[in-house]
């Protein structure tokens, strides 16, 4: 069962103070473009590698914040992922026009910049915009919108709310990994069905109001418009090099969000009971882990069970799970994510977990072909 509501305050910037440490990687930015060199390697090591040493050091939390918290106590949580798109755009524009107006970097040292930036955008900027997109107020889902123009992958939210959420762990939603499916053949895969199903979504739904997808209430017309001035932003600053740059991060941007997608769902699947019908969406249809400093970097998003359960609750709400109830991954996200790099360590790392997991929750399952190669009908 879950752990008991904790009993800690929610009030103050003290209690948010951990989940601040995201800010901490901005001057490490600042510091990679004044000096060039080894120095580019900071941003990385600091996210991927840093916070993996911080898990083993300060371990795991499973204590659960009371889920009926009133907003009131939730203003430092929810200022962090608020004013982060300021920030990140400030910081992928000001490092652009800083890098390339100046000559103690040369082109290769530029384009290391870059990567480094992605790789806050990525971890970062697209988690917060995942956080902002599922809340009601416009602002929020303004800012949510902002982050993904700034790494050209706008769409994610259409996939990620009309599609992920509803059909996670059936053969309708492309982000589910399927089982034995390595990372290099799943990316290229959810590149171009991402981008179709969450167009196609976005088109269904205004046909169900009798409107063509061309109508201006169509989200994909603000998301080519924010794509497209930071673009044009990108060739005013640096001309077709500062696009070059610009593109550069915002593929390590997505790039790291398919690599968190992938893990996810991996090899989990919903139940088909026939005809099209699957079961619902269980605590047990999603990995998670509850390494705290991962946690603190990912605001929560390693309680994923929980998230799915209820889409909308604010990040310092959501539960974690005990083994009995869901799956747990062996380390946090920065670790697995690098571990699925490689399908052959991924394959003997977590199949045997999914066979577990099958036997488990599923023993009446004898053909898990289907399964594993999305042959089950489509939901409906």
């Amino acid at each position: 069962m879950t752990s008991m509501p904790s009993t800690r305050p929610y009030s103050g910037l003290a209690s948010a103070a951990p989940f601040w440490l995201s800010l901490a990687l901005i001057p490490l930015v600042m510091i990679s473009a004044i000096n060039g060199g080894w120095t580019l390697i900071l941003v990385p090591v600091a996210t991927w590698y840093l916070f993996s040493v911080l898990d083993l050091i300060v371990g795991l939390y499973k204590e659960n914040a009371d889920p009926q918290t009133p907003e009131t106590e939730l203003f430092w949580y929810k200022a962090i992922t608020i004013i982060w798109a300021p920030v990140q755009v400030m910081t992928i524009f000001g490092a652009m026009i800083y890098a390339t107006s100046t000559d103690h970097l040369n082109g290769w040292e530029q384009w290391g910049l870059f990567i480094g930036i992605g790789v806050i955008s990525g971890t970062i900027g697209i988690n917060y915009s995942h956080e902002l997109m599922h809340q009601r107020p416009k602002l929020e889902r303004w800012m949510a919108d902002i982050l993904l123009a700034s790494v050209l992958y706008s769409h994610f939210r259409s996939e990620h709310l009309l599609v992920h959420h509803r059909y996670v762990a059936t053969p309708k939603d492309p982000v589910t990994a399927r089982y034995g499916e390595g990372f290099w053949r799943y990316f290229p895969r959810v590149l171009c069905q991402c981008y179709a199903s969450a167009f196609n979504a976005e088109k269904a739904m205004l046909a169900r109001k009798n409107l063509p997808w061309t109508d201006r209430s169509n989200p994909f017309w603000r998301y080519w418009g924010l794509q497209a001035a930071f673009l044009v932003l990108s060739v005013l600053i640096a001309g077709w090099w500062g696009v070059l740059l610009f593109a550069t991060q915002a593929f390590v941007a997505f790039f790291q969000l398919e690599l968190v997608n992938y893990i996810e769902h991996y090899g989990l699947t919903r139940k088909h009971l026939g005809d099209g019908k699957y079961e619902h969406v269980q605590p047990h249809h999603s990995w998670n882990s509850a390494h705290r400093a991962s946690n603190w970097l990912l605001i929560n998003l390693q309680r994923h069970s929980d998230h799915h359960f209820k889409p909308d609750r604010r990040f310092p709400l959501l539960q974690t799970y005990d083994e009995d109830e869901a799956p747990q991954l062996p380390f946090g996200y920065p670790v697995m994510t690098i571990a699925a790099l490689s399908p052959t360590l991924w394959r003997k790392v977590m199949n045997p977990k999914v066979k577990a997991w099958r036997a488990r929750y599923y023993p009446e399952i004898e053909d898990w072909t289907p399964y594993k190669t999305a042959a089950n009908p489509m939901p409906r």
